[in-house]
């Protein structure tokens, strides 16, 4: 049986861009990652680790403004959403956005919670932590897989990563 849950420590940028290096090597077309965190907390830094893992040599940047950036790479449409300045979750509805998720897509959705009910459920739940007290930038991840195509990447994830010191 595949594990539901890991935490992992991060403790610099480094370590937040192989966990999304770690991701990337374990997706398959058709996924949801949800993405969740404070402001600062890394989200967009995990997303440029696992689209640089995929191919993508072009910027990667927070789609604040823009509600969602296409990256296509490795065969595959990696499509980054944020949510972070809808003000009620119609909105999701209104810019016609749930015509993204397809199985032959890749979904990374920052900001979840401010278009559900109408998101689609993630097979991944990623949420990033600061660490208190922590010198320079540590973060801590708290993955979650909710689908059985999500337990599958959880547990690449976790075979390719280190558990944190004790």
């Amino acid at each position: 049986m595949h594990a539901e849950h890991f935490t992992l420590a991060l403790p610099s940028e480094a370590d937040t861009l192989a966990l999304g290096a770690a991701m990337a090597a374990n997706l398959m077309p058709g996924m949801v990652i949800w993405l969740e965190g404070d402001l600062g907390a890394g989200k967009t830094t995990l997303v440029r680790g696992l689209l640089r893992a995929a191919g993508e040599t072009g910027p990667v940047k927070s789609p604040t403004y823009t509600l969602v950036e296409l990256h296509a790479v490795s065969g595959l449409n990696f499509y980054h959403f944020d949510f972070y300045r809808f003000n009620q979750a119609e909105e999701y509805l209104d810019a016609g956005l749930d015509e993204y998720f397809s199985e032959n897509a890749i979904c990374l959705v920052e900001w979840p919670d401010k278009a559900t009910p109408y998101l689609p459920a993630a097979d991944m739940r990623i949420e990033l932590h600061v660490e208190p007290g922590a010198a320079g930038e540590g973060r801590r991840a708290q993955i979650t897989a909710g689908t059985a195509r999500g337990r599958t990447c959880l547990a690449g994830v976790m075979s390719s990563s280190s558990p944190p010191p004790a």
